[in-house]
């Protein structure tokens, strides 16, 4: 750990404040500010009687971890002093991110707008900063006559400690803001061992939370109500002819919030149709206006409206929406215009209003003009895939450009920017002009099928001379025949044409077999966090057992993912939520480092046993300063580990890992509900195969459905990508987890771990029978060796014995089971111990770029067979893990279906001898394949739907 060296200082100067609210109850108010950072607390003094006090006082604070800085924020309140019984009024705070510290000498003023402490507090009024790191500064102490006047400090016991001791440590340059006013990224550091910095950001753990939910409305009961101005301009009419040829805009002003109007060509009826809506929290004035301008004009408006918003309706969905009316306008006089009017109409409500989704917030008023669209809460859908089969069989006469050789035919398919090509035909027994390849290819399409199938046989010449097209033809993808089941699609000739695009009437022909298979699942993501698993066809599918309801509340304590000059650290933050074919995108809240959403999500669920992702973004695109969102972390919930109508509500650790350690990015608070009709249906599912029939009756092998895998979310990516606003490639990336098999030593330890904990039971079986054996505990010995002889004499009662103590383990451990949902767990991760040279490796890219040309080939050939070592390792824990998973009660249903299954099972074996349950059991599984099914059993399929640590994985 470094530690300071004492010369560096945190230096807050508090300039000014002005417009505060009066609470004197004599139109004043006598305000001081109080500083607190790092349990080190310092005031100001107090200015009597003052609305707009000026300070310019310099508050000195110790730092006892520079590299953590840019983690720590700066809590700055300000209060109101009451003379009559020495307490004070609260006048508003500001939390400051410490990473908006500049140099010495490059400090420059930040302007805070005041925030609420609680819904019930009245605040209002601004308040200007100052923060920079010195050396010069010295922390002053304060006489208790000072302290009593107006100005003190408190610093805990700790800090003093901390500040006799000292550190030697040199400020970062990367993470000091300049002077100029661009956006700037924020640079993340951490430290080998983990966790980086102190306090908060070292706590991973899940924290249960008690917002106020369900006080909006019935279809909005998972979030916390949130009150808005809503006002919608339509349209003008009879506006002044006389500055035509510009472009008319209408601005919506409330206190120093605004909105603007979209621009259109000036005509005398100019229309917008826009709807602006301003937090209830933000509201400063009592009135809101509403101007109407030219658009080359600033300062000059064509006319005006205002609102009391004391005379504001409120409305109630479902309450129908108000009308919009006509207003004359004012000039700027005050006096009404002879013609002019606008078309407005203005209400409270809330984020259940049906104009929430389209209204333009009145915090983003400053966002770049590029960034506008991606600020809005969006639902999409992922397009419904289908695997493409071609199955190519035979050729007949192929004409051949070089007749003197042998030649070395395949087959290339195309489809979109997916290419595969099959093995060199076969010609034993056959001529050079009909090839023989009998080979599948796979493919993944979306629907509408706008891409054509583009088969060409080609003549490998060899590495100097390429590759020679001898015929090819184009077949429409919207042309090939669906199928549903295992039976194989018709097989058909095609004529080829030549390069010249010439017929060769029947001569030259291949043998194709096309079909489009709906009665697989197109994984598009990771296997082992699968949100669906239904197949392609609709006509597969089975009804829906439950509904998945999420309310994305808010986050708190997030990292600055950006530096700008006046607003210090910020982020402009949103969530994308991932569950089947259904992603949703919160709105971007602007300028947050604890932003708020309260939007609420529904889901149908048609299987238990799937997994909902959920991530939080950085907004590039609100300054225009780039394309990419940056990711801040991930939560995944396993939909068959919550309770069945039980409100989740809690705080999800974000961690990301970076080259230089894991770090907690901030908290993501979620309330998640799981509720289904019938617990039948839910207690079924458990006993049917997890994936459709097809995947069983016809199975891809692994490297199949990994590369599959790849071409789908290249696939949802672009077509995402065409949505408006897109949703980005990057983000699509990390949802579906694209990067979840290349090789990690991390990820390889923390399997090897999980594996190592798994089987432990069976060194700790080991230890207790070698204690039982050396008669430690003579007692507990001789006991076991009654029970023993009682089991060998009477082996009847063996099984329902066994069968009993675990049911009888699985109540007992009822009462440990977990009460919150999964989460992303750092030590099962293996992130808090990495090394920092595995870091890089697993940071490398792919190929390497650390090593020469033959050490480089021989590193990525390790890392590709490392990769699949890795996955079967891991897989090998989940089934260890699954077992363990039984008597958890992690799956509350689960472990209550084998419970009972046990407690059944029990006094059948004590009903039916011992010999008979053998010979059946026997007989059963050495049965003949004709009598055998080619789907799993109830009892494999009901152990494949267990839970296993591989949800807390990162």
């Amino acid at each position: 750990m470094h530690a300071s060296n004492g010369k560096e200082k945190l230096v807050v100067e508090v300039v000014a404040a002005h417009n505060l609210m009066p609470k004197d109850g004599e139109g004043s108010s006598s305000p001081f500010v109080e500083v607190e950072f790092e349990n080190q607390r310092l005031r100001t003094q107090v200015k009597h009687n003052d609305l707009n006090p000026v300070w310019n006082e310099k508050l000195v604070f110790h730092v006892s971890d520079l590299p953590n800085l840019p983690y720590r924020t700066v809590d700055v309140n300000v209060f109101n002093e009451r003379r009559s019984n020495n307490t004070r009024n609260f006048l508003g705070k500001v939390r400051v991110s410490a990473s908006s510290a500049a140099r010495e000498g490059h400090e420059s003023v930040q302007l805070h707008t005041l925030d609420k402490r609680s819904l019930f507090s009245h605040v209002r009024g601004e308040l200007t900063l100052k923060l920079y790191l010195s050396t010069k500064a010295e922390v002053k102490p304060v006489s208790p006559a000072a302290a009593a006047a107006g100005g003190g400090a408190i610093v805990s016991k700790k800090n003093k400690k901390m500040q006799r001791k000292g550190a030697n440590l040199v400020v970062p340059k990367q993470i000091l803001p300049g002077p100029s006013n661009e956006m700037k990224p924020a640079v993340v550091t951490a430290f080998p061992g983990g966790g980086g910095g102190g306090g908060v950001f070292n706590d991973y753990s899940l924290k249960e939370t008690r917002p106020h939910l369900g006080r909006t409305s019935s279809a909005y009961d998972l979030v916390e109500q949130m009150q808005y101005l809503y006002v919608r301009v339509v349209k003008a009419r009879e506006l002044a002819a006389a500055y035509a040829g510009g472009e008319a805009v209408a601005e919506v002003k409330l206190g120093n919030y605004k909105g603007i109007t979209k621009r259109v060509s000036f005509s005398t009826n100019p229309e917008w149709n826009q709807v602006f809506a301003f937090s209830r929290d933000c509201i400063q004035s009592s009135a809101v206006e509403v101007f109407v301008k030219e658009g080359n004009k600033k300062d000059e408006f064509l006319g005006r409206v205002w609102f009391d918003l004391s005379e504001v309706p409120k409305r109630v969905p479902p309450d129908s929406q108000l009308a919009p009316q006509w207003y004359r306008m004012e000039d700027k006089k005050g006096e009404k215009m002879k013609s002019g009017e606008v078309m407005v109409s203005i209400w409270f409500g809330t984020q259940a209003d049906e104009a929430f989704s389209e209204a333009w917030h009145s915090k983003a008023a400053n966002v770049h003009f590029d960034g506008l669209n991606s600020i809005k809460s969006k639902v999409y859908l992922s397009p419904k895939l289908w695997y493409l089969r071609i199955g190519v069989i035979e050729a007949q006469d192929v004409v051949l450009g070089d007749k003197m050789r042998y030649p070395e035919l395949y087959v290339k398919v195309q489809v979109g920017n997916q290419v595969l090509k099959t093995r060199i035909a076969s010609l034993s027994g056959r001529s050079f002009s009909n090839p023989y390849w009998d080979e599948d290819l796979m493919f993944v399409v979306a629907e509408p099928f706008e891409d054509y199938l583009l088969i060409s046989i080609e003549d490998h010449l060899g590495s100097s001379r390429g590759d020679e097209v001898v015929g090819r033809m184009a077949l429409p993808v919207s042309n090939v025949e669906r199928h549903l089941d295992e039976k194989g699609a018709v097989s058909r000739w095609y004529n080829l044409d030549t390069l010249e695009g010439k017929a060769v009437g029947f001569g030259c022909r291949v043998h194709l077999r096309a079909s489009l298979e709906g009665g697989y699942h197109v994984l598009d993501e990771a296997t082992v966090y699968s949100s669906d698993v239904r197949p392609t066809a609709k006509q597969l599918w089975k009804p829906s057992i439950g509904v998945l309801e999420v309310g994305i509340l808010g986050a708190s304590n997030l990292v600055p993912m950006k530096v700008k000059e006046g607003k210090g650290g910020i982020a402009d933050a949103y969530c994308v939520a991932k569950y089947g074919q259904k992603w949703v995108r919160t709105r971007t809240a602007v300028d947050s480092l604890s932003p708020r959403w309260n939007e609420q999500y529904t889901w149908e669920v048609f299987d238990p046993c799937t997994v909902i992702s959920i991530g939080l973004f950085d907004n590039s695109r609100v300054a225009g300063a780039g394309s990419r969102d940056t990711r801040i972390g991930k939560v995944r919930i396993r939909l068959s580990t919550l309770d069945t109508d039980r409100v989740y509500a809690h705080a999800y650790p974000l961690m990301m890992l970076h080259p230089s350690g894991v770090k907690k990015m901030g908290e993501l608070h979620l309330a998640v509900r799981f509720t289904c009709a019938n617990m039948l249906n839910v207690l079924h599912m458990y006993a049917t195969p997890l994936l459709p029939r097809m995947h069983y009756v016809v199975p891809l092998s692994m490297a199949q459905l990994e590369s599959l895998r790849h071409q789908a979310m290249s696939v949802v990516a672009a077509r995402l990508g065409r949505a408006e606003p897109a949703l980005g490639r990057e983000v699509v990336e990390y949802m579906l987890d694209h990067d979840s098999n290349m090789w990690s030593m991390r990820k390889s330890k923390a399997n090897f771990l999980r594996l190592t904990k798994v089987v432990g039971w069976v060194v700790a079986a080991g230890r207790t029978m070698e204690m039982l054996r050396s008669w430690q505990r003579p007692v507990v010995s001789a006991v076991f060796l009654m029970m023993f002889m009682v089991a060998v004499m009477v082996p009847e009662i063996v099984m329902p014995c066994v069968l009993l103590t675990m049911a009888g383990v699985g109540m007992w451990r009822y009462r440990l089971r977990l009460r919150h949902p999964p989460y992303m767990d750092a030590k099962v991760s293996y992130a808090e111990s990495v090394h920092l040279d595995e870091l890089d490796e697993e940071f490398d890219s792919f190929p390497t770029s650390r090593s020469p040309e033959l050490v480089r080939m021989r590193y990525d050939r390790l890392r590709s067979v490392a990769g699949r070592i890795q996955t079967a390792v891991g897989d090998l824990a989940t089934q260890g893990e699954r077992f363990q998973a039984l008597l958890s009660w992690r799956d509350p249903r689960a472990t209550f279906l084998f419970v009972v299954v046990c407690l059944v099972a029990a006094f059948g074996f004590y009903l039916v001898p011992i010999r008979w349950v053998v010979a059946l059991g026997g007989g059963y599984y050495l049965r003949p394949p004709r009598f055998r099914s080619r789907h799993p059993s109830s009892s494999i399929s009901f152990f494949k739907r267990l839970p296993s640590n591989a949800d807390g994985m990162l």
